[in-house]
């Protein structure tokens, strides 16, 4: 009973957070860290061990911080050389109310799965749409669903993701067995999306073809601010084939920036000054257009530092739950009573949730359960890939439902809504789940183990069982 304190302390203070104070999720993850460690000392713990495991559990953060600190400088580049401005504009011109719901998904979803990246395809092409969706009068909320749900159709199948290549190795297996058994769960997961997204956009898209007169003043006050032209697109297929020639993430990132920061300054005329204030600061639009405004106000490696920090605490908690085993102690007694595979791969989304709504963080929600679960797969002959798919459905993607998680913080930062607002409309995050239940306990795609996949640790156990 005593391990769940700190879990409870953090959702109490979380739930506090979300519908009274007003504080952001920083105080209460620290909350939980101190509850865990006042627990972790009550076990045995010193606290130079207990410090040392908060350390650990940062250093496993510090490339995505570095990333995070990038896409402030991208967001804020790409503003001000008119890249984002440019595909506002287009969009605006050439993309019709009644099939933009689904094409925001899906063009994302193609964008995200380039890039491997979620939280830089939010922030780029993302962050376009929904000035799109602003123009054309549709619910921001649901523009903000399907954008992310595109995003993270990328983040859970590109071999580019860190959450991709995370989940397997944590598993013992290869990187495209993952990928290849992941399919039938994401593709679906995301067809269906879409077609939902498109039944949604027929019953707004009435509404958002009124907002002719609304659009002509967006594009006439972009136009105004902005050099607009198809050739600053050539900086997005650019940033592309970046990445498509497996490009390491920091340098590729910097990269895109930079070619942000040239276009300020080749095409929109900005000064040097401008341009390092854009990735500094971000940049403040006076297109005129409040709405566009407060979108395109935006960016910056300061306007990374809340996000930041709430993965480095995040992330620490991790490290302290996983040394002194207030995980282990709390998924134990569940994996005890599981006899069936559907049971198992159920628990495990469930425990990958518990993680999520306790730390906020895709990685501590993939890496705990990932570890707790491996042997129980192996003892019920059940291939790792399943238990890699199963918490890449509820860690990489079903985080999303997690109001004080990173990746929601991060979006609502971007998209300056609050969470709670868009996360009924990111059904990509429900279904995947979903589907992955409904397959551990009908049997579809669960892969069993074969005598030569065993691992030879487990085949000498059974033989020493059945010798005595």
């Amino acid at each position: 009973m005593i391990a769940i304190l700190p879990l409870l302390t953090l959702v109490g203070m979380a739930f506090m957070s979300t519908t009274n104070w007003g504080i952001g999720m920083i105080v209460p993850i620290i909350s939980g860290v101190a509850v865990a460690a006042v627990i972790g000392k009550l076990l045995g713990f010193s606290w130079p061990e207990l410090e040392q495991s908060l350390a650990d559990g940062v250093s496993k953060a510090l490339t995505a911080v570095f990333i995070l600190l990038l896409i402030g400088m991208i967001i804020g580049t790409w503003i001000s050389g008119g890249i984002i401005p440019t595909l506002i504009y287009y969009g605006l011109s050439f993309i019709h109310p009644s099939i933009f719901l689904p094409l925001a998904c899906l063009i994302t979803a193609f964008i995200s799965l380039v890039l491997g990246s979620s939280f830089t395809s939010i922030a780029t092409i993302g962050l376009a749409f929904i000035a799109i969706g602003e123009g054309m009068q549709m619910p921001l909320p649901i523009v903000a669903g399907a954008v992310i749900s595109g995003a993270f159709f990328g983040d859970k199948l590109s071999p580019l993701s860190d959450t991709t290549n995370v989940a397997p190795a944590m598993v013992g297996e290869k990187l495209f067995d993952h990928i290849r058994h992941m399919l039938w769960d994401t593709i679906p997961a995301l067809l269906i999306s879409a077609i939902l997204y498109w039944i949604i956009g027929l019953n707004v898209a009435r509404t958002s073809e009124m907002a002719s007169s609304g659009q002509e003043a967006i594009l006439t006050g972009l136009q105004a601010q902005f050099v607009i032209h198809p050739l600053l697109l050539v900086v997005v297929v650019l940033s592309l084939a970046i990445i498509a020639m497996r490009v390491p993430a920091v340098p590729a990132l910097f990269l895109i920036a930079l070619m942000g920061g040239a276009t300020a300054l080749l095409v929109q005329g900005r000064t040097l000054a401008d341009a390092m204030q854009a990735m500094t600061a971000g940049y403040i639009s006076e297109t005129g257009q409040k709405a566009i405004d407060s979108l395109l106000s935006n960016g910056g490696v300061t306007s990374m530092f809340e996000t930041v920090g709430l993965v480095i605490v995040a992330t620490a908690l991790g490290g302290i739950l996983e040394k002194t085993g207030i995980f282990a102690a709390l998924i134990e007694p569940m994996i005890r009573r599981i006899r069936r595979a559907g049971s198992l791969i159920a628990a495990t989304i469930l425990s990958t949730f518990l993680v999520g709504f306790s730390s906020g963080a895709q990685f501590l929600a993939i890496i705990l359960p990932a570890r707790g679960f491996l042997e129980p797969y192996r003892r019920m002959n059940l291939s790792p890939l399943n238990l890699s798919r199963a918490v890449e459905s509820a860690g990489t993607v079903g985080i999303n439902l997690v109001p004080w998680g990173v990746p929601a913080i991060f979006a609502a930062g971007v998209f300056g809504l609050q969470p709670t607002e868009f996360i009924p409309w990111i059904l990509f995050a429900f279904i995947v789940p979903l589907l992955n239940i409904i397959y551990g306990y009908t049997g579809f795609t669960v892969k069993r183990l074969t005598e030569k996949s065993r691992p030879e640790t487990a085949t000498k156990s059974e033989a020493g069982t059945s010798a005595r």
